[in-house]
This record gives structure tokens, sequence and C-alpha cells, in this order.
């Protein structure tokens, strides 16, 4: 079984292409025949993670993408690591901004996706989909979903995850912006790829996707 989830609108905006992604993405993969379910989660820090725990304790997927916006990246990102911080430099959707709070008290500092990156970035590529390999997803609600993901997964261990920051879409942004969108035909199957190659990939691709800076 599959799982995806996206976020709910957040920082004033009325949508979000995360979550419409991930809904259209599952859709996709159910008609090609995969048990694939997507969730909506809460921009607020605790409370996503809580609703994503419930996800894996009813659907107990063997793979888990989740998404999430990233406003100003022009490609698909598949991030990386999650580190064991919040730092919110802006209130999430209940009013709560933590500074330099772990997300998980003692947990380790940071988690890697167990996502086969390198070998969805090829795919992807191969889709002619703009993307890259993250280094960073940020601080925010994101990357609290992103460590709390890994957190839960340890103790699931046939259970593979990560996530996937996807850039915003045009019928977000107003007239005359210049900020880099992708149209959310192609957010869904950037998703559909990335569930379909771990699917098909039991280990990564040795491929140079790093970053200098």
């Amino acid at each position: 079984m599959i799982l995806l989830t996206g976020f709910e609108p957040f920082g004033g905006g009325s949508t979000n292409p995360s979550w419409a992604a991930a809904r259209d993405a599952a859709a996709r993969l159910r008609n090609e025949g995969l048990d694939a379910q997507a969730v909506e989660l809460p921009c607020v820090f605790g409370d996503a993670i809580r609703v994503l725990e419930a996800a894996l304790e009813r659907y107990r997927p063997e793979l888990v993408v989740c998404a999430g916006q990233a406003g100003g990246r022009s490609r698909i990102s598949l991030e990386r690591i999650a580190i064991n911080c919040d730092d919110a430099r802006i209130q999430d959707n209940a009013g709560n901004s933590p500074v330099d709070r772990p997300v998980v008290d003692g947990g380790p500092a940071a988690y890697f996706s167990t996502l086969p990156v390198k070998a969805a970035l090829a795919a992807l590529q191969a889709a002619e989909i703009p993307a890259e390999v993250s280094q960073t997803a940020g601080t925010y609600v994101c990357n609290h979903v992103f460590y709390g993901l890994m957190h839960a997964l340890r103790l699931r261990p046939r259970t593979r995850g990560g996530f996937v920051h996807v850039p915003y879409e045009p019928a977000q942004l107003p007239p005359g912006s210049t900020d880099p969108s992708l149209p959310l035909d192609q957010l869904a199957e950037a998703l559909a790829v990335v569930v379909r190659s771990s699917l098909a990939t039991a280990v990564d691709l040795k491929i140079p996707a790093g970053a200098t800076h």
C-alpha cells in the first residue's frame, strides 16, 4: 500500500499544490492497479505528525511519500535529510511559531530519506520534469513532518519513506509574477514517478546530485 500526503493551505494562501498533487497522484496510481491513498495534513506543528501517525496506523503502507509546497523553487525537490529542529519564521495555521525547538526530544540530530532519491531524480529527468536532490527541507512544518515520518518509520523497518517539495502551480501566482511554477498535472505526475521509481528500486543509483553550497 502507498500513502501520499500533502498540506492544507498556509501563510494566507487559498490553495496548496502539494495536497492537490498528492490527491491526483494517488488517483493515477490507483488507475494503474496500485493501492494508493492520499491524506491531507494540517499545517500545524504537532498536529501534522499526529495525523500522519494515525494514517500510518490505519493504512500500514509499504511506501510513504509526503509532499509540501516550496514557493520560489523551480524544480521538484527530492529531500535527502530531515533535521531535529523546529524554527518557524512565520506562524503555522494555529498561531504557533516555535524557535530552536526539537521535533522529538532526545531524537537523533537527523534522519536520511529511505526513498531512492537518485533513482527518482533520474526517472523525473527522463520524464522531462525539472528535478533536483535537495539538502534541506527547511525548519518549518515540512521538515517537522519529514522528521516525524522518519522517526515513526524507525519502528516500521519494512516501510520506506521520504519527503518531496513542489513549486507553486501557476494558478497561485498573481498576474505579472516572475516566481517559478509548474503545472499541477506535472506536479501530480512527478509524485507518481517518485512512487513508481521507489517501488522499482531496491538499491539507489550512484550518480552525482550534491551541492557546493
